[in-house]
């Protein structure tokens, strides 16, 4: 049924881009509610409780996607995705540090959005339990015997470098900053440089090779698959 699929608020002040969103995401069962200014966003969040917000961050208006995002997050742990144009390193840093779960560029793809939406949605709400084996790229993550194969051929990893691994397929699409690979692998009261994450991700392509789909985003931090 239309709508079975829950609310999604959609903060954006282009009405084609809003609508052709507003067209993919009710294809997919969502139920879409339309906001063009950042305090319409917030007063539709409050009103609706949605399950995910697609925020643009360019908004006219004194409130920009930044300022609605920081509000958001400090009143509730409703999902936010970055919808925007702006593709400098810095906004997506800045995005992600306030708490977006995910950050888009235009142009994008609908279909590669309306995908983001429900892996967020999975994460953020609870994903069925992850499967015991499985497989991403050429790599087989063996949850119960703690082993990642290739061909398979079993590939010794230390403790943490599996733990990162089984977080990352988790998370298969998504971009995670340092600092949430940090707080979901080591825990969020682990204190040290988060370059951490980068000698442990240097090790699983040492070992893991080309059978590994792991891509750094240049300035954030990395995406499986």
């Amino acid at each position: 049924m239309p709508g079975d699929a829950g609310t999604i608020v959609v903060v954006e002040d282009d009405p084609n881009i809003a609508d052709l969103v507003d067209l993919y995401l009710r294809r997919d069962g969502f139920r879409v509610i339309q906001a063009t200014s950042g305090s319409a966003g917030l007063a539709a969040v409050d009103r609706e409780q949605p399950r995910l917000v697609l925020l643009d961050v360019g908004l006219p208006g004194d409130i920009d996607g930044f300022e609605v995002c920081r509000r958001l997050q400090s009143k509730s742990r409703v999902p936010v995705l970055m919808l925007t144009a702006r593709d400098s390193e810095m906004d997506r840093v800045v995005g992600l540090e306030l708490g977006a779960d995910d950050y888009v560029t235009k142009p994008f793809s609908p279909r590669e959005l309306v995908a983001r939406v429900r892996a967020i949605l999975r994460r953020a709400e609870g994903a069925p339990p992850a499967k015991d084996v499985a497989q991403i790229g050429g790599v087989e993550v063996d949850r119960p015997r703690r082993e990642a194969r290739v061909d398979g051929s079993v590939v010794q990893l230390t403790a943490k470098e599996f733990d990162l691994l089984s977080y990352l397929t988790d998370s298969v699409g998504l971009v995670l900053t340092r600092r949430q690979l940090l707080d979901g692998v080591w825990g969020p009261g682990w204190y040290g440089d988060e370059r951490t994450v980068d000698v442990h991700v240097r090790q699983l392509r040492k070992k893991l090779g080309d059978a590994l789909p792991l891509t750094t985003v240049w300035g954030v931090g990395y995406r499986m698959g």
